[in-house]
């Protein structure tokens, strides 16, 4: 049985489907503590981090208190209450600019903004936690996570949404004047950026798999989670568009400081290692997945979407 343990500051309480929630943050050690005395969990998925790259930059502090104080408070809970598993949520943002297309996993972690560093600072303590006190754990590199559950259940609502696919939706479903395509000159095929986007739900059964990984005796490591295929921003709005039969209005700007040209996974690592493959990350797959619950719930989102 899950237990859910969120502060609802980005997240939505509609969007827990299964076990118990406790509303709380990570960083209050008394409502940890009774979370693990009452449930006595076995392993814990941690996805509690801010994850706005320019919001971090502007506002470090408050990025490197949630993310690496609450990452500490939440090892010490697990610590004193004999969990030995934890399976996070890390970041390609750990590598920074990439000296190498595809990135593998042993890439230099040169990460440019704090929202990357507090990720990579977190791998850092994993492992010490590791050495110090036997907590296993898999930190899982996400490359561009996208699409939404594919029974429609649960899709993207972020307040402000800052995702390329969900907001060409919202243009394509006129809730929205414009995407605003970043930088048209870089050294790719068409000028835009070109990133690897991953089903969300390829995601979920990565997470399951690095679970077992772990109750099998697995070592502490980590693993990029991508599919070694690329799309440029103009790829995605055609691949919207093609998926809406509607045109997305487009509004071309600068670069912003900091974003790569390319960033594109190796997965062979958890291929092997955790037998992992990616069954559901086409490009047209994710869009179609998310096109199909931002439209079925354009009005639900709307309104439930500031909800705490």
């Amino acid at each position: 049985m899950p237990v859910t343990l969120d502060n609802l500051t980005y997240g939505h309480r509609w969007a827990i489907k299964w076990g118990p929630f406790v509303k709380a943050n990570i960083l209050d050690r008394a409502a940890l503590d009774k979370v693990f005395d009452r449930y006595q969990p076995q392993a814990v998925l941690h996805f509690a981090a801010y994850a706005y790259v320019e919001e971090s930059v502007t506002n470090p502090g408050e990025y490197y208190r949630n993310n690496v104080a609450g990452t500490v408070s939440l090892l010490e809970a697990i610590r004193d209450h004999g969990c030995q598993y934890l399976v996070f949520s890390s970041s390609c943002a750990t590598y920074g600019i990439p000296e190498a297309i595809p990135i593998p996993e042993n890439h230099p972690q040169n990460p440019i903004s704090p929202y990357g560093r507090s990720k990579c600072m977190i791998e850092q303590i994993l492992r010490d936690f590791d050495a110090a006190h036997g907590i296993r754990s898999v930190s899982l590199r996400y490359f561009n996570a996208a699409g939404a559950d594919p029974d429609g259940e649960i899709g993207e609502a972020h307040s402000p949404e800052t995702h390329l696919i969900p907001v060409a939706i919202e243009a394509a479903l006129g809730q929205r004047t414009h995407v605003k395509i970043y930088g048209t000159d870089y050294p790719t095929v068409d000028g835009t950026a070109i990133r690897d986007y991953i089903h969300v739900t390829d995601l979920a059964d990565a997470h399951v798999l690095a679970l077992n990984y772990l109750f099998k005796g697995g070592e502490t490591a980590s693993f990029n989670l991508g599919t070694g295929q690329g799309h440029s921003v103009r790829d995605v709005l055609t691949s919207v568009e093609r998926v809406a039969g509607r045109m997305v209005p487009t509004l071309e700007g600068a670069r912003r400081r900091g974003d790569p040209a390319i960033l594109i996974a190796t997965q062979e690592k958890a291929t092997n290692t955790l037998d992992w493959c990616p069954r559901f990350s086409g490009l047209d797959n994710i869009v179609a997945t998310a096109w199909n619950w931002h439209r079925k719930h354009r009005a639900y989102s709307k309104g439930r979407r500031n909800e705490r």
